[in-house]
């Protein structure tokens, strides 16, 4: 599996990457997983977006949304954590998680905090974060607050 990761802020995306990102999402998010909600929530705009682009199909196959501090949390965040079902089981999920903390770290250097769903908890344990909260459901499905420092 070989991917090309690039970030940019959400004023630098072509009309195509935003396509193949939202595009991702939903394949994941709503169909996927089976849950209405509203994802375009208005955060986009002020984040930067990593993506990661099968060289093969040029399709973009893993996606994070990096926040700034102080929009969803007081810390900075990844949020809208999404694979391909075409690359799991081959580690991308590990490289999308690697790259987007070591970005978090190179845009703001800070603490960074996520809201993660409850069966993803020891895959986020793996890079170090530590749950925070209780268990909440957003949207449906348990979720918890986790942060690594």
């Amino acid at each position: 599996m070989n991917l090309n990761w690039y970030y940019k802020h959400f004023r630098n995306l072509s009309t195509t990457e935003l396509y193949q990102i939202l595009q991702l999402r939903c394949e994941v998010f709503i169909v996927e997983q089976n849950c209405a909600f509203q994802d375009l929530d208005d955060k986009d705009f002020k984040c930067h977006h990593l993506m990661g682009f099968d060289t093969e199909t040029q399709k973009v196959v893993a996606y994070t949304r990096i926040v700034p501090p102080g929009l969803s949390y007081e810390e900075a965040s990844i949020g809208r954590v999404v694979t391909s079902p075409l690359v799991r089981k081959f580690g991308v999920g590990k490289e999308l998680m690697k790259n987007s903390i070591e970005l978090v770290e190179e845009l703001y250097g800070s603490s960074i905090k996520i809201g993660a769903q409850l069966y993803l908890k020891g895959f986020y344990e793996s890079f170090g974060f530590v749950q925070t909260s209780e268990i909440y459901l957003e949207d449906g499905i348990e979720h918890i607050e986790m942060l690594k420092d």
